[in-house]
């Protein structure tokens, strides 16, 4: 690549990002590609006003410009569970927090239509999404995540009441958002196998799950349950996490296991599956997670944790790619 062209593709690069195909710049005469897919006509015709303009302040007189619509498919991952109480909402999120430090584009779902938690997660209360045309705008999180979530659309507090196919079609809607450049999106689950997980599995074909358990026998009976879920919707399990596993008295210093350990990375050998690793049962984590600041945004072995699990997600999804 000439200079001349490397200037001009780092010109339009600050305004197109990457959105960017390609450069090619030959006897005066530069032809750049566009990948336009996801945009609507107006978005369109923003993005070819802003590189038409960088490409006449780099000096170029004549440009061809091409757009297409080929992006690559988003990837759904789903965090489930077979019970509810296993922290799988509190590793969702940081889990996406996590993948975002490591430079990904994620966005989060909370298809936990019944009992919404993520907007407390995320710092994100009290916010509502913006529309546009049939479809929702996410709502942005202090953390580089933008999010979706029935708690954004409805009053703190207020109870769902609804039959299978509206919490179908609410999830539908969540998933179907203007999600931009988003790479990823985290799905967090309702616990259990009812009519949201059949619904994701059907409809919008997650690239594989997550499965959150504690390490008690009780959790992981039920996790087996979800395991079976997926596995019948033909949904390739990524691996296993185990939540709550151990407590580090802040007092004494000494470490105890009050629900069991290393169950959940048994389990996992036993049904051939990658265990991605443990979280701690830790008081740091449940007050930060209450207070909206997820500990994967900060430093120290609580954001090593969900890192690592991060980390091993990532490398399952880019050998699948």
């Amino acid at each position: 690549m000439s200079i001349e062209q490397g200037a001009l593709h780092e010109a339009l690069g600050k305004v197109a990002g990457d959105r960017l195909q390609s450069v090619r710049l030959a006897e005066g005469v530069a032809t750049v590609m566009l990948d336009v897919g996801g945009l609507d006509r107006l978005a369109r015709d923003k993005l070819e006003m802003a590189v038409r303009d960088a490409a006449r302040l780099a000096g170029v007189a004549d440009l061809r410009l091409g757009m297409t619509a080929e992006r690559k498919a988003r990837a759904i991952i789903a965090v489930g569970s077979g019970k509810g109480g296993v922290g799988k909402s509190t590793l969702s999120a940081n889990l996406a927090v996590a993948m975002a430090r490591l430079g990904r584009k994620v966005g989060l779902v909370d298809a936990d239509i019944y009992g919404p938690s993520q907007p407390r997660l995320l710092m994100t209360e009290g916010r509502r999404p913006e529309a546009e045309g049939n479809k929702m705008h996410p709502v942005p999180s202090p953390y580089g995540v933008p999010m979706l979530s029935m708690g954004h659309l409805v009053q703190p507090g207020q109870a769902i009441a609804w039959r299978g196919p509206m919490a179908g079609n609410a999830l539908g809607q969540l998933i179907d958002a203007h999600w931009g450049d988003a790479e990823i999106l985290v799905v967090d689950l309702p616990p259990g196998t009812g009519d949201v997980q059949l619904t994701m599995l059907q409809k919008h074909k997650p690239a594989g799950a997550v499965i959150v358990s504690t390490p008690q026998d009780l959790a992981l009976m039920d996790a087996t349950r979800a395991i079976g879920l997926l596995e019948q919707g033909q949904v390739p399990l990524i691996g296993m996490v185990e939540n709550m596993a151990g407590y580090i008295c802040p007092h004494c210093g000494e470490e105890s296991d009050p629900f069991g350990v290393g169950g959940a990375e048994a389990a996992a050998k036993t049904m051939g599956l990658p265990f991605l690793g443990r979280v701690p049962l830790d008081l740091t984590i449940r007050r930060e997670s209450d207070a909206g600041n997820p500990p994967a945004a900060g430093d120290g072995p609580q954001a090593e944790a969900f890192l690592a699990i991060a980390r091993g997600v990532l490398a399952w999804l880019d050998g699948k790619r």
